[in-house]
């Protein structure tokens, strides 16, 4: 196998729920023969660890600080197209010159700008996408005239072919609230219009989990499902040792997690976060908090900045039942025997971590893709509930707990323990030696391996 002819780029945008499913494609790549480079800003390439994959910083313009140093997300996205452009540039050439040429660039859609560069190189080029196959096909349809913005001032509920009927409270904030959302809305929109002029389009998805869209869609747009992209120690072991995705932004306090975990029975903890971009009001932790309480199990919450927003007395009144830390490795905590719920923000890697490793799910959702995650959740998938929040957008601790109860007793209980089971074996059919996943991976890589192109 001749790996100068097969050299691949892959591109993130420097979050980490982004830098997260491209990793992790890079690593799957890179054991199935291809050279993978990830590439990320100089800010976060630091926090980069993945023996088998290489790692090139390009540039944001903000090399310092990265996006908190832009006076806003339209300075910062306008900075990353202009600089990001010209340094993605002067790394293909500095491969060119090293002797191990690229030939094709996978790219983050949240930054569009990279397909006119791998064009003007001569060079392959596919868009990942990172949120659902049914999330993009929302935005398909707008790009394509088929439904306008913003959505909730149509009807009671959207139906569209492939997908249950969404409500306005099931619905994607960038398109129900567009004007909230513009920056990231409009380089989205971007992408999409631009969708056929890809040579791929990877979705971080599987075929079995999206099954109707993917009926509904055959042969009228590009998206290929190569997910869950989910280390592979948790589902189909194929890449030996991979027990983290390799990166990130924050420090576990992992040690003491485990250590806690390890003293409570099966099944028995409540695992809480709100993902890497979570943001919750000092309201909202109270109500969960004292939620917690109340369902008298033990649990383990993530907390960024604990110490700042939990009620006064709350820790000291839980004692040994509870703890919260300021992150933690997420996979290991789930795939951790002990633990019986994830409740979750439903961003769409924790979603899929929730369903990759069988755990039921309570869903206290935010915004961007969470609340049409959280409606597959509940009533497609039938993995977990969803807490209904009332009527000033909080989710009480009365629903906290009531949502607790449901998915950890009684008969719907069991039932999700059932669904999350059979959806846990789905997952790792995908991603394992014929499965379908794993076999649109492998065409991608035997056309590669060609080397027509760069």
């Amino acid at each position: 196998m001749d790996n100068k002819k097969s050299h691949v780029i892959v591109l993130t945008y420097p979050a980490q729920g982004h830098i997260n499913p491209l990793l992790q494609f890079a690593k799957r790549l890179a054991s199935k023969g291809l050279k993978a480079t990830l590439a990320t800003t100089y800010y976060t390439v630091n926090s980069i660890d993945a023996p088998t994959v290489g790692v090139e910083p390009i540039s944001d313009g903000f090399d310092e600080g990265g996006f908190k140093q832009a006076s806003s997300l339209d300075v910062y996205l306008e900075s990353f197209k202009t600089v990001g452009s010209r340094t993605l540039t002067e790394l293909v050439f500095k491969f060119k010159a090293s002797g191990s040429p690229v030939n094709c660039v996978v790219y983050d859609s949240m930054l569009p700008w990279a397909l006119d560069v791998a064009r003007d190189l001569g060079i392959y080029a596919a868009a990942f996408m990172t949120t659902s196959a049914s999330v993009c096909s929302m935005y398909w349809r707008i790009d394509l005239g088929l439904l306008s913005l913003p959505l909730k001032q149509q009807t009671a509920t959207v139906s569209l072919p492939g997908l249950p009927p969404l409500g306005c409270c099931d619905l994607p904030s960038f398109l129900a609230e567009p004007t909230s959302q513009t920056a990231y809305l409009e380089v989205i929109m971007e992408k999409f219009h631009s969708l056929n002029e890809d040579d791929w389009v990877f979705c971080n998805s599987f075929e079995d989990l999206e099954i109707e869209l993917v009926k509904a869609m055959r042969g009228k747009w590009p998206l290929v499902m190569v997910g869950p992209m989910v280390p592979s120690a948790y589902l189909d072991q194929q890449i030996d040792g991979d027990r983290a995705y390799g990166a990130s932004l924050w420090k576990p306090t992992s040690s003491q997690c485990f250590t806690w975990l390890d003293t409570k029975p099966p099944r028995s903890v409540i695992y809480v976060s709100f993902g890497s971009m979570g943001n919750i009001s000092a309201e909202q932790v109270e109500e969960i908090a004292w939620g917690l309480k109340a369902s008298n199990r033990p649990f383990l919450w993530v907390m960024k900045e604990s110490e700042k927003k939990l009620p006064t007395g709350f820790l000291n009144s839980v004692g040994e039942t509870g703890m919260v830390v300021s992150w933690c490795n997420q996979l290991e905590v789930l795939a951790h025997q002990a633990i019986g719920c994830f409740v979750t923000h439903c961003g769409w890697n924790s979603t899929l971590e929730g369903l990759g490793l069988g755990v039921p799910m309570v869903c206290v959702t935010e915004r961007s893709d969470q609340p049409m995650n959280a409606k597959f959740v509940e009533d497609v998938w039938k993995v977990g509930v969803r807490a209904k929040k009332d009527e000033v957008g909080i989710v009480t601790r009365e629903e906290l707990e009531k949502c607790i109860r449901g998915v950890m007793d009684g008969e719907n209980g069991e039932e999700i323990k059932r669904n999350a089971n059979k959806w846990r074996e789905l997952a790792r059919s995908a991603v394992s030696v014929g499965g379908s996943s794993d076999m649109n991976i492998n065409e991608f890589v035997v056309k590669l391996l060609e080397g027509k192109k760069g």
